[in-house]
């Protein structure tokens, strides 16, 4: 039985395969962790790892009845576990970055009124022009990619203006799609929200603003005016900057909580919603990066980022507004073949067991003797190739490894590849970061982190020259699929 007896603020978390939710009283430390597993908790939307993969390889989406479902089933759960909702300030979250959704004409009103008596998503069965929305792991858009980095002046202004080039998940090409392909359905949405601002636009019980965190991962955004750029939205579809309304900052107050959640849970109705944001920018605000750190994040997609005071967009990688600070940035580069891939070499080589994994990774040395793995299962955004590729310590191509270099091959490539991409973009392992005032009295007195590890004695020798192999093999796989 879970039961509060003083304040705390509940976090939500709309990720790829759960949602999850995390409450933190005024010490900030955890009172109370719940979560929905898509696939397991919701069989009836057939769902793998939360998406659904369609025949051409490269359509991956998500249902949102699906995510409103799974909100009715996380604070059900929570209220039999004996949450005290009254207890609660405020709520934030955050959400999938890139994931869109498209609210139905009407359905302003319907979240406006919506009856205390029903759940979230009998109300809502109705309320989206696109039932089936496209997440960050879509790499359908090639064609709309294309041609808005034409109509802007290439890849490196669009980069200059909105800190990327064009990428295939980002949601303003994904939105051209749809425009082009289902006109009818662009034309009955009356808003179009992120994952984030849709999760906030429940609890809000109205239309919550993108926040500019999340909305720099768009390529609609001027990240250094940080309003919808006109160029950008005159390329992707008609009368998009109504659909979208204005950005706002991640730590806005929206408002209340919607009076739904006041009387079907007991809310306060002086319960406040903060602006929710991507997981990506969420996780720089959670982490508390101080400078000389840089953060690596390990899950369906893997991320790299750090905080950044002078901006330099480049072709590869991204710049997102900082969601803590709005006069400062963040660098990050996104991984898509991340923990599925890690849990699919898991499968094979040790039998689905991590214990037996982590013993086959400890039993070879550091190195690998030279045995070198990229692995693409998907087609991936940095370097945007697809395949497995095995090269000996000669840099010649081999069909496979023995379980255990598998293994080593697998965990060391990846984190080669992070390396050698941050390098490019000119990323040092230091940060120039800049804290908030109001953002670190806030975090003050959060636990500190733990060291874990430390780099075995010798591995800056082993890994140095294996840095370069890895990018010139790299390379050679790139080009050879340009071949």
């Amino acid at each position: 039985m879970s039961t509060l007896t003083s304040s705390c603020c509940l976090g939500f978390d709309f990720s790829t395969q759960q949602l999850k939710v995390v409450a933190i009283d005024g010490n900030l430390q955890v009172v109370h962790q719940n979560n929905v597993h898509f696939d397991s908790d919701l069989p009836e939307f057939r769902t793998q790892s939360g998406v659904h993969l369609h025949e051409d390889g490269l359509t991956v989406t998500s249902p949102v009845h699906m995510w409103v479902k799974a909100l009715d089933i996380m604070l059900e759960k929570m209220k039999k576990a004996g949450f005290d909702f009254s207890c609660v300030e405020a709520i934030s979250g955050s959400g999938q970055q890139h994931g869109s959704v498209y609210w139905k004409k009407g359905s302003r009103a319907r979240l406006q009124g919506l009856d205390p008596a029903k759940d979230l998503h009998s109300l809502l069965q109705d309320s989206f022009a696109v039932v089936d929305s496209p997440v960050w792991m879509d790499s359908s858009t090639t064609k709309q990619c294309l041609y808005l980095e034409s109509a802007v002046g290439g890849a490196q202004q669009l980069a200059d203006i909105t800190g990327s080039r064009a990428y295939e998940r980002f949601t303003g090409n994904q939105i051209a799609k749809i425009h082009q392909l289902q006109p009818d359905k662009y034309n009955e949405t009356e808003r179009i929200s992120l994952v984030s601002s849709f999760a906030a636009s429940l609890f809000l019980g109205d239309y919550a603003a993108v926040d500019y965190s999340d909305g720099s991962g768009m390529n609609l955004m001027n990240i250094f005016s940080k309003q919808w750029s006109k160029p950008c939205l005159n390329a992707t579809a008609p009368m998009l900057a109504e659909k979208l309304s204005d950005p706002t900052p991640a730590t806005t107050l929206l408002g209340p909580i919607s009076p739904y959640f006041v009387k079907r849970f007991g809310f306060l109705e002086n319960c406040k919603v903060v602006a929710f944001t991507g997981d990506n920018p969420g996780s720089l605000a959670g982490m508390q990066l101080q400078e000389g750190d840089i953060a690596v994040s390990l899950g369906t997609s893997d991320t790299v980022f750090l905080w950044i005071k002078e901006p330099r967009p480049a072709l590869e990688g991204h710049i997102f507004c900082n969601p803590v600070d709005c006069t400062s940035y963040m660098a990050l580069i996104c991984y898509k073949n991340g923990s599925l891939t890690r849990e699919r070499i898991r499968n094979e080589c040790s039998g689905g067991s991590w214990e037996g994994f982590s013993s086959a990774l400890d039993s070879t040395p550091m190195g690998n003797n030279g045995s070198i793995g990229v692995y693409f299962d998907v087609v991936e955004i940095t370097p945007p190739a697809i395949g497995v590729y095995r090269f000996d310590q000669h840099d010649k191509r081999v069909d496979a490894f023995t379980r255990e270099v598998e293994i080593r091959a697998l965990v060391e490539g990846q984190f080669l590849a992070k390396r050698v991409h941050a390098q490019k973009l000119g990323y040092r392992i230091r940060l120039v970061a800049g804290t908030g005032v109001s953002f670190k009295d806030a975090v003050k007195g959060a636990p500190a982190a733990q060291l874990a590890v430390r780099p075995s004695p010798g591995a800056m020798e082993v890994y140095g020259p294996l840095l370069k192999r890895y990018a010139d093999l790299e390379a050679k796989v790139l080009m050879a699929k340009t071949q």
